[in-house]
């Protein structure tokens, strides 16, 4: 963690000042300054001086392994500080090393539960390591069929993956068998309606789009899934109602638009439609330059190479 400025103060600091509590924070003394520097937080009139405090109570927090001071000091922070970088990247940091303690903590109590084995999945996934996170889930399926969640972990794996002639079929029964399971699982209803979209069965896709958003009143996606699957049906007007939904859900979402000007378009509507299509280019220019801002942020900025010069 970055070391957090210093700061110079003319007075004589008492106890529980935010220079004595950061003095014992920063030597090590994280036991004695803990309880000091969550009162000094609530006496810092200046930020740069509660933010120090902050940084400084949440690393000794962690050092002692409260979990609660831990949270604590990160909730003030992020609710002081919402757009803090300094303040963010902390806030990464923390919950990783949490998770890790948990997971560590997580193989010495129970190393034969499937909570590991689901652990190690998900580990897996997010290496690419398909078959390996595949075995692993139904490791846990093996130790309780009756699980919520897995079926669907194992039917979006199969999608993620490298793709056979099976695979989508493969994964549409996962999603039913997680929905027997658990009904109330939208995100199953959502790709089950996908599914049946790109399969060109329209009434299967609707009936699915239509109970995901049922079952979750803020899913965007299935609104725009829906409101989509009626429209390539030549269901203008009834297309109409769930993407209105969808772009006030997402009013940055450039598909909710680019469908509901469609809709509009199609029934006559131009000038809302035209407003659509304008909100659509506004989101799609937003969307492009928050990846190119994200992409220049990891990656730095792109050097221009000059070609070489032809010799005389």
């Amino acid at each position: 963690m970055a070391e957090a400025p210093q700061s110079s103060h003319s007075a004589e600091p008492g106890p529980d000042s935010p220079v004595s509590a950061e003095k014992l924070a920063e030597s090590g003394h994280c036991q004695e300054a803990l309880p000091l520097l969550s009162t000094a937080w609530e006496r810092a009139a200046d930020p740069d001086d509660q933010k120090r405090v902050g940084v400084d109570g949440l690393r000794c927090a962690m050092t002692l392994k409260d979990t609660d001071g831990a949270l604590d000091f990160m909730r003030r922070l992020n609710k002081r500080f919402p757009h803090d970088p300094a303040v963010l990247y902390l806030t990464v940091h923390v919950f990783s090393d949490l998770s890790i303690r948990a997971s560590q903590q997580l193989l010495i109590d129970a190393p034969a539960s499937y909570q590991v084995h689901a652990l190690n999945a998900e580990a897996l996934e997010t290496q690419g390591k398909w078959h390996e996170a595949a075995a692993e889930y139904r490791e846990v399926l093996k130790k309780d069929a009756s699980l919520p969640g897995i079926h669907y972990r194992l039917g979006r794996l199969l999608l993620s993956g490298p793709q056979t002639v099976t695979s989508k079929e493969e994964a549409r029964r996962e999603f039913e068998e997680e929905l027997k399971i658990d009904p109330a699982n939208a995100g199953a209803e959502y790709i089950l309606g996908e599914l049946a979209r790109q399969n060109d069965e329209p009434a299967s896709a609707v009936a699915h789009f239509e109970r995901a958003t049922r079952l979750d009143a803020g899913f965007a996606d299935a609104f725009i899934g829906l409101g989509r699957t009626l429209l390539e049906s030549g269901r203008n007007e009834e297309s109409i109602p769930p993407l209105q939904v969808a772009a006030k859900l997402q009013p940055d979402n450039p598909a909710a638009h680019f469908y509901l000007g469609t809709a509009y378009q199609r029934t006559g509507r131009k000038a809302e439609a035209g407003q659509e299509f304008a909100r659509h280019q506004k989101a799609t220019e937003k969307m492009q330059q928050t990846r190119q801002e994200i992409q220049t942020g990891v990656a730095g900025p792109q050097q221009t190479i000059e070609p070489p010069k032809a010799q005389p």
